[in-house]
């Protein structure tokens, strides 16, 4: 299978999916469009005198949206689409206001970002640095040294790009590298190691995509709703302050169990340095499209870190820190970066450029629709005072304060994140976690948001999981067994990482 097949085959993971786990998801859609119309119904009838007129109608409007994203009985991205329909149908909400969320500047940080990340996987520049890092001697030919490799680089990708086009991207690699060892002569390497193999490509792009704010949406979704009812800015430099640490520890851990739960019975993998090598090799040199998506790159991350290097130069209030962050936000910055690719030519005599418009067209528009609804239902629960009422009526069960509450938020959010996407679980969980917590709404804010992130027990869970169980590699039981521990072990980071390390306001 070539790698554009392996590629296309990723778009429809349900295939892989075994007879029982076919008929659960059609069971869980069927739920969806019992339930969804049902519960809206039931909210909208039952007296909620506590309510005013409009937030008892987005409640109702909450409850068949939420049922929808967890069931997925529409798309998740049309499901995004129907929420402010209704909210205007129903007259919560007038047009203007209703649809203001879909022009967020987050909503252009996606834009940006999303047209880069086209553009790195154009012109082969991930897989030239999956395979430069794999061909490096000291990786060599030990099992091990391979498999942490292997996740380094998934990880480190996702930190940039979304983590479904990190696990659709390495996927086909992960595949040869299995391949390429299971066809060396007397290199026995079992079952397991090719399940640690696949396992680590996507594990450790969904924790690589916690490290900075455009790895994955659940971050920008965050964010958008600290900024908004918290007042409160998390640059992209503070960010990646306290993640990095947090994702280093994560992705240690699951590399150190799955390297002793899954190594191989030999030690030495004779003639796989030369096969990576080989690989390196056909991509040649540096052709000019990689040059100048590593510039326009380049160019963004730098916008996106300087503001945290003049802060710590000069200080949060200097007048040049305050004047950039101003001037140059990080949604600016993104769309530098994007229009820097339609600006540096490939061949200025036939007017070809880096990246044509046909194919920046092309980038995943369903999440910035699913994103939109998202965060206009938070803003409108914040505005109609609902999150206000779920708070209060939520406070009595769970701490309102301290570690127990950003534990308690995490546990949540893991719960939500297994049985619905992640995007869905961080605009459900976010909202009412910031309107639940007093003076540590912004610790709280963020654990959630990173949690949403650790759905590693199902395929259904997350794309990442998806596209690895098509390969085959992996028994389902396998992603569960693992998948539990990397939940209990990432929740337990993220909540010290978290209060360690995020400042309370």
């Amino acid at each position: 299978m070539s790698e554009i097949d392996a590629k296309e085959e990723l778009i429809l993971p349900k295939e892989s999916l075994t007879k029982a786990e076919e008929r659960f998801e059609d069971a869980r859609k069927l739920a969806g469009w019992i339930l969804a119309p049902l519960i809206f119904f039931l909210l909208l009838f039952i007296p909620m005198p506590t309510l005013s007129p409009a937030a008892h109608k987005l409640a109702a409007i909450m409850g068949l949206v939420g049922v929808l994203w967890i069931t997925e009985a529409l798309p998740l991205a049309i499901t995004g689409l129907l929420a402010p329909v209704l909210v205007i149908v129903l007259g919560v909400s007038p047009a203007n206001q209703a649809f203001a969320s879909f022009a967020d500047p987050l909503m252009f940080l996606f834009l940006g970002a999303f047209i880069t990340t086209k553009a790195i996987c154009i012109h082969n520049l991930d897989r030239r640095f999956a395979y430069l890092v794999l061909a490096n001697p000291l990786i060599g030919e030990s099992p091990s040294r391979i498999l942490f490799a292997y996740g380094a680089v998934c990880c480190l990708i996702s930190m940039w790009i979304s983590n479904t086009a990190t696990a659709a991207m390495m996927f086909p690699i992960g595949v040869a590298v299995i391949r390429t060892l299971s066809s060396i002569k007397g290199a026995k390497i079992g079952t397991a190691y090719p399940c640690a193999i696949m396992l680590i490509c996507a594990f450790g792009a969904s924790i690589g995509g916690l490290a900075t704010p455009v790895g994955t949406p659940t971050n920008l979704i965050g964010l958008g709703f600290i900024e908004k009812q918290l007042a409160r800015k998390v640059t992209f430099f503070e960010w990646m302050s306290f993640a990095i640490p947090i994702v280093i520890v994560m992705y240690l851990i699951l590399f150190f169990y799955l390297n002793y739960l899954c190594s191989p019975p030999i030690k030495k993998l004779s003639g796989v340095k030369e096969q990576f090598l080989e690989e390196k090799n056909k991509l040649g040199k540096l052709s000019r499209g990689e040059i100048n998506v590593m510039i326009a790159f380049g160019v963004t991350v730098l916008l996106w870190i300087t503001p945290g290097i003049l802060a710590i130069a000069l200080g949060d209030t200097h007048p040049s820190t305050t004047s950039f962050s101003k001037h140059v936000p990080e949604s600016v910055a993104a769309l530098i970066g994007a229009c820097l690719l339609f600006l540096l030519p490939l061949d200025w005599k036939k007017q070809e450029f880096t990246i044509t418009l046909k194919q920046a067209l092309e980038i995943d528009w369903a999440v910035m629709a699913l994103y939109g609804g998202g965060i206009m239902l938070g803003q409108l629960a914040f505005s109609t005072k609902l999150a206000e009422s779920i708070g209060v009526t939520l406070s009595s069960y769970i701490p309102s304060s301290g570690a127990g509450l950003v534990a308690t938020t995490s546990i949540v959010a893991v719960m939500v994140s297994e049985l619905t996407s992640n995007v869905s679980s961080a605009n459900m969980v976010v909202p009412v976690v910031i309107a639940i917590a007093g003076q540590n709404a912004l610790q709280a804010a963020i654990a959630a948001s990173m949690a949403s992130s650790l759905g590693f027990m199902l395929p259904i869970s997350t794309p990442t999981n998806a596209i690895v169980y098509s390969s085959g590699y992996v028994p389902i039981r396998s992603m569960v067994k693992y998948g539990v521990l990397l939940d209990i072990l990432g929740f337990i980071v993220i909540l010290l990482g978290v209060v360690l390390l995020v400042p309370v306001r």
